[in-house]
């Protein structure tokens, strides 16, 4: 976004909409169901931040598979990176932008992994070749070639030729529940709304802070 960009389309400083808000999930679905109308990809795109075993941050774009009071839901492979660095500081940062609407939502909080009931029902879902592509993929280790992945695909392809496609053992999903969710949207000359709501453990109330832009 650029000062030019936001004196094009200028909005009052201060709207009564989500800044009146008193808990977030209700304002997070009301956001999340205008991106599905505005954003051309993926409004449902994620970009998850960890930590590896030295410290230094690590983040990549993920899709949030469902949502609820109870936290944010995605999945990929255990033994990935993210989920090696999951495994051993199970905290994490979300980040939700949405540039066709000016607007992002921060989200921090403790991680645990779904339920094996969980994993399946959403594996389930999924496209028999992405499904196939699950048990092919040794996620974020080296790869000889495309060819060599290519190869790969084709034997487990042959293998479930018929019938359904198991979850693979090492393919899951985390849910992060969060401690703290921040709304964030765009105003003229950087004058932007900002409100951050925090609470100490899950199911708490939340308290709402109006934050500087």
């Amino acid at each position: 976004m650029t000062d030019t960009t936001s004196m094009k389309h200028q909005t009052p400083l201060t709207s009564g909409d989500f800044t009146a808000a008193d808990e977030p999930f209700a304002l997070f679905e009301a956001w999340l169901n205008e991106a599905i109308k505005s954003e051309p990809n993926d409004p449902n795109a994620m970009a998850l931040a960890t930590v590896d075993p030295d410290g230094l941050p690590d983040v990549r774009m993920v899709l949030m598979k469902g949502f609820d009071t109870e936290g944010f839901v995605f999945y990929s492979h255990i033994a990935s990176q993210k989920g090696r660095e999951l495994a051993a500081n199970p905290k994490a940062a979300l980040l939700f932008h949405w540039k066709s609407l000016r607007r992002q939502v921060r989200i921090r909080g403790n991680v645990t992994p779904v339920t094996e009931a969980e994993a399946d029902a959403y594996f389930a879902t999924r496209p028999k070749q992405a499904q196939i592509g699950a048990w092919a993929s040794k996620q974020s280790q080296e790869l000889e070639s495309r060819f060599a992945f290519e190869q790969a695909i084709a034997k487990v392809a042959a293998r479930y030729v018929i019938g359904e496609v198991p979850r693979p053992p090492g393919w899951s999903g985390w849910r992060i529940t969060p401690s703290r969710i921040e709304f964030w949207h765009d105003r003229p000359f950087r004058l932007h709304d900002r409100i951050e709501f925090r609470r100490d453990a899950a199911g708490q109330k939340w308290s709402k802070t109006r934050m500087y832009p």
